[in-house]
Parts: C-alpha cells; sequence; structure tokens
C-alpha cells in the first residue's frame, strides 16, 4: 500500500460489472468493461469508533477509506434530522443543505477530492447540472487543486455563480444533461475526470448520511428513508451503509428505501416498476432539474439496492412536486425543488399505504432553496420586480 491509503483501506479492491478486480490506488474512473467501479465492503462502524469529537462526516473515519493526512474538509456533514409533524405522522427530515455549499453532495465530494489529493492529482474535472459542480469546484479550492466543471447551459445562474466564486473553470454546453457527460467523459482523456456519477469513492462520502440516521436514532435503523433520485448516488450510499451496519451485526434489517423520481426523468422508478421509460415520451424539462437524468450510470444498482430493501419507486408529478415544496416551506424548511421530490413520494407513500403509522421514517431534503431563486418564485408565484423587490 501507499500513502494514499489508510488501514480502513487493507484488503479492500475496486470491481466492475464483469467482476474484475483493480487496486483502489488504479488511477481509473470506469472499469475495461466501461462499466462504473464500486469498492468492496468496508466494515461499518461501531459506536466506540465514532470520533464524537468530530463534529462532521469524518467522525467515521474508520469506515471511510481515505488516509486522515490527505482529508479535505469544510466540516461537512453531521446535519440535523428535527422530527415534524406531516399530516399527523411524525416524520424526521434531513436536512442535507447545512453542508458546506447547501447540498448533500458536499458529502461525495469530500471524499472524494481527499482520495484525489492522496494520489497527488492537482487539476480535476466535473459535469454537473448545478449542485455537484458547485460543490467540486468548493472542495477543488479547499484542496488547491485547479477544477474544469461543464454544465448544461440551462443550469440555474446562481448555480453556475457559486462554481465560478471558487475559482472554477466553467464551460456551458447546449444539449441534454446526457450529451454534457458525454463531453466530460471525451476531455477526461486530458484531465482527471472527478465525476460524482462515475467514481466510486464519491458513494463512500454519500453513504454517511446513513451511518448520522444510525446514530441519531440511537443506533437503529429507520424503517424508511425517502429519497429523490436523479443518478440514485444517495440510494447507493443509504445501501452501502446499511449493509455495512447489517453485516456487522449493527443493525438487524435493512430500512426500505422509498423514492421518487419526476415523471418525464423517471427512469429509476419504471424499471423498478417493469415500466418501459420510454413509454413516456418526449423528455420535459422538470422544475426538479437536479434530478433530470434519463440515464443513470449505474442504474441496474440503484434498482438492485431498492429491491433488495424491500422498498419502492414512484414517479411524481410537476404540480406534486410544487406542492410539496409549498407544503414544505409552511413547516419552515426551504427546500429547493430538487428535494420538493422527496416530499411528494412521502405523501405518496403515506396515501398509499406503503409508509405505515407509527413507522420511523426519515426523509433526505437534498439542497437548499435559496440555490434555486428563479425556480421558488415560480412555485410561489412571485414576481420579481426591477426595483429588486418580490411582490406576490
Amino acid at each position: 500500500m501507499n500513502d494514499t491509503t489508510s488501514t480502513a483501506m487493507d484488503g479492500l479492491f475496486l470491481y466492475d460489472r464483469s467482476g474484475r478486480r483493480y487496486p483502489v490506488s488504479d488511477r481509473r474512473w470506469r472499469g475495461e468493461d466501461g462499466s462504473p467501479l464500486m469498492l468492496s465492503p468496508v466494515p461499518g462502524p461501531a459506536p466506540d469508533r465514532i470520533d464524537t469529537s468530530e463534529r462532521s462526516l469524518w467522525r467515521y473515519q474508520a469506515a471511510i477509506p481515505v488516509s486522515p493526512r490527505h482529508r479535505v474538509s469544510l466540516g461537512e456533514g453531521f446535519t440535523p434530522m428535527p422530527p415534524l409533524d406531516w399530516d399527523g405522522m411524525r416524520v424526521h427530515f434531513k436536512l442535507e443543505w447545512f453542508n458546506p455549499t447547501s447540498s448533500f453532495k458536499d458529502r461525495g465530494v469530500a471524499v472524494m477530492v481527499s482520495h484525489l489529493r492522496g494520489r497527488g492529482e492537482t487539476h480535476i474535472l466535473e459535469d454537473s447540472s448545478g449542485n455537484g459542480g458547485s460543490s467540486v469546484a468548493a472542495y477543488a479550492a479547499a484542496a488547491g487543486m485547479k477544477a474544469k466543471i461543464i454544465v448544461p447551459a440551462a443550469t440555474s445562474a446562481a448555480k453556475i455563480l457559486q462554481a465560478r466564486a471558487y475559482g472554477a473553470r466553467i464551460e456551458l454546453v447546449a444539449g441534454t444533461r446526457e450529451q454534457v457527460s458525454d463531453e466530460a467523459i471525451r476531455q477526461s482523456e486530458q484531465i482527471p475526470y472527478a465525476s460524482h456519477n462515475w467514481h466510486p469513492f464519491f458513494l463512500q462520502g454519500t453513504k454517511t448520511v446513513a451511518y448520522e440516521m444510525w446514530e441519531s436514532l440511537g443506533f437503529r435503523a429507520p424503517d424508511n428513508v425517502v429519497l429523490v433520485a436523479g443518478a440514485g448516488s444517495n440510494v447507493l450510499g443509504c445501501d452501502i451503509a446499511f449493509r455495512e451496519l447489517l453485516e456487522g451485526g449493527r443493525i438487524d434489517r435493512l430500512p426500505r428505501l422509498l423514492v421518487g423520481q419526476p415523471e418525464h426523468w423517471a427512469t429509476i422508478a419504471d424499471t423498478v416498476n417493469g415500466i418501459d421509460p420510454r413509454s413516456r415520451g418526449p423528455r420535459v424539462p422538470t422544475i426538479a432539474e437536479g434530478a433530470s437524468i434519463a440515464a443513470p450510470v449505474r442504474l441496474p444498482e440503484a434498482v438492485e439496492a431498492i429491491h433488495r430493501s424491500g422498498g419502492a419507486a414512484v414517479a411524481v408529478t410537476e404540480d406534486q412536486i410544487r406542492t410539496a415544496v409549498r407544503k414544505l416551506a409552511s413547516r419552515g424548511l426551504y427546500a429547493e425543488p430538487t428535494s420538493g421530490v422527496a416530499a411528494a413520494a412521502l405523501d405518496r407513500f403515506s396515501a398509499d399505504g406503503t409508509i405505515g403509522p407509527g413507522e420511523t421514517t426519515v426523509v433526505v431534503l437534498t439542497g437548499s432553496g435559496l440555490k434555486s431563486a428563479e425556480k421558488m418564485a415560480a412555485v410561489f408565484d412571485i414576481d420579481r420586480a426591477p426595483d429588486g423587490e418580490s411582490h406576490p
């Protein structure tokens, strides 16, 4: 092992869908078969291995396969999880906008950039519809790296501004999210690719949200975790962490992963339910831009994770997303429309009896409404006046 590894990485390896193994120190971001890489299982943390003096996701350093000496941290993780009334149910909301760039992406990016820093990288490339790019730009700045972010031309101006502010070079690409990804993959021939959708160490950061649920609930698993999915990284992160905890005897069952997606971008949900995603017709822009991914690169893994947990997935309409955003705000939670997909799914799963009374449910709200000002104004039917004042 070289100095990019820690004792937590002893015996670990990367593998692709064909089962071929690669060293964790390998610079590749996908397998020889073209499929995304996964990391072999890491032992879940025992309660006495949690560093309670660390108020960030690095309290679980014992289960994060990155050497502490290469850590790049802005205080990500350890986000609040208040219980609130939701139509007579007590539901915990995991507020991921308390992360440094106001998005859950900081968890995965912190671990991924720490890994890349340990490998000696000085320049990284990312493609993103917004939050992922902002996060990579922030952590690259913290690590002293140069970052180039390729984004769809239609990305929220606030998210592009945030990435530029961190010093990242921004390239706008017209076309679909998949066309943006294709351009990034082409450029990855010259620049190390730090894709939050492809890089296996990103999932090693996202999994910590599940560790926090477990710790916050008195070292118990919830019955249900409700999530929005675009590429499905939170679905996969929760699956990885809860399986690590189960295999280590820390919990006695997996929580059900209950997933929502915008109806015209519901590839994961449709596949779970045996529906051909093409049957929905042309893709229609959604207010939940962060979930507008037509072809998730880890689709089979996300579907398997949902099935393995005994979970379910639904497609929600634009009206249901808007209603959910307003409903969250009425409880003091200013969540961006992408997060509203999870709340809309919560309503669906509650209405059809999937979530029963008395069950412990956690809803992950992935990002702040402050990052989607234009779309939030549309949801609340507020016009921006020329003088900067807002008028209903």
